[in-house]
């Protein structure tokens, strides 16, 4: 079965073209990213540290300065294969899009809350009540949010399709940038669901060209890329511009341009890209999965951790939230596995299609699944 976020790109649509490599590399590196910055903020830089050298601030920093690449790539690249699914009819894209995510949002919410209950070390959101589950289940979505997201942003895509694009980006645009402003209260991670709308509808509304731009990536274009968002990004803290109006936005479209560009040139690495493309097809389970697995882990091992030598702290300093994400997304990957095995693919995908032939529920879309 499928278990991509987002569903695959067939040939059944005048001037869609067969599924693109980079766009699986694209979306296996930003799952890396998403779990990597998890590692790292809520259970790497939990640890006591006593090595007095300022190694995990920079790790911190790192996943930082990826904040306006994770997200809105993941959201760039969903909108690009949403494009066939919104022009189907509302009865089509409510079954296939709209209640699978939120199925599937409903479904691991509930799960998360179960096994999180459980660790209440780990430095993550959770419900503690019902009325905490019953706002993370409709106006604060927990940290499952980009399911909800998705389910959301179709239902604002197909409800908008007929008005003039300018019109529908500049209002998402603008959504965007006084989110960032910090002028909406945002609590849990409505922030991300206001500020990400935008990016979903570029992928939407500008699919030819952002396939073209894929197509042409060049090195120099690679590199003229790199060095925009690196300038931006320190533009934007020597500024200390960070909640400007419009500057977070701008600095996402750059760093969505160069996470674009760099897969598209990863994939001609097959050392590099193929992995990250196999991942690409795998993000569902690790999203889901992977904020309970690694709760868990905080809990057998913050301790060693924070009590180990000052040679031990300075290896795990350097190299913990690497080799630990890598154990996550794996242990993630056999879990799935074993789950499916069990004759659990309910938790995986939406139970009316339990039962069709593989890949079959995805027939003529231009959107491959969470995954």
């Amino acid at each position: 079965m499928r278990t991509e976020l987002t569903p695959p790109i067939t040939d059944t649509v005048p001037g869609s073209r067969p599924r693109a490599l980079w766009a699986d590399t694209a979306k296996g590196a930003c799952i890396v990213l998403v779990v990597l910055w998890h590692v790292v903020m809520k259970d790497y830089l939990q640890v006591d540290w006593h090595i007095g050298i300022p190694l995990p601030g920079a790790w911190g920093t790192l996943g930082e300065q990826l904040l306006p690449l994770r997200m809105p790539l993941f959201f760039t690249i969903s909108g690009v294969f949403a494009t066939t699914a919104l022009a189907r009819t509302w009865r089509q894209t409510a079954r296939s899009r709209i209640a699978k995510f939120l199925y599937l949002y409903t479904a691991w919410l509930l799960i998360h809350t179960a096994i999180l209950g459980t660790t209440p070390g780990f430095a993550t959101a959770r419900a503690d009540s019902s009325l905490a589950l019953l706002e993370q289940l409709t106006i604060t979505p927990s940290n499952l949010w980009y399911l909800y997201a998705l389910a959301v942003y179709f239902v604002i895509a197909k409800a908008l399709h007929r008005l003039p694009r300018a019109a529908v980006l500049t209002a998402a645009a603008a959504l965007s940038a006084i989110t960032a402003a910090g002028v909406l209260a945002t609590p849990g991670d409505r922030g991300g669901l206001y500020q990400n709308l935008v990016f979903f509808l570029v992928g939407v509304y500008l699919r030819p060209h952002i396939e073209r731009w894929a197509d042409t990536a060049t090195g120099r274009r690679l590199t003229g890329c790199f060095f925009a968002y690196a300038g931006a990004l320190i533009a934007m803290a020597v500024a200390g511009a960070q909640r400007w109006p419009g500057v977070w936005l701008a600095v996402g479209l750059i760093a969505v341009a160069f996470g674009i560009t760099a897969a598209a040139r990863l994939t001609r690495v097959p050392a590099v890209g193929g992995p990250l493309a196999a991942l690409g097809r795998r993000t569902l389970p690790i999203y889901v999965i992977h904020m309970p697995v690694l709760a868990l882990l905080h809990q057998l091992l913050h301790e060693p951790i924070s009590t180990l030598g000052f040679t031990g702290q300075i290896i795990a300093a350097l190299c913990y939230p690497a080799v630990l994400s890598a154990v996550v997304i794996a242990l993630c990957l056999l879990i799935h596995r074993a789950l499916l095995s069990l004759g659990a693919s309910w938790l995986f995908e939406l139970p009316l299609f339990q039962g069709r032939r593989p890949g079959q529920q995805y027939a003529n879309t231009a959107t491959p699944p969470v995954g």
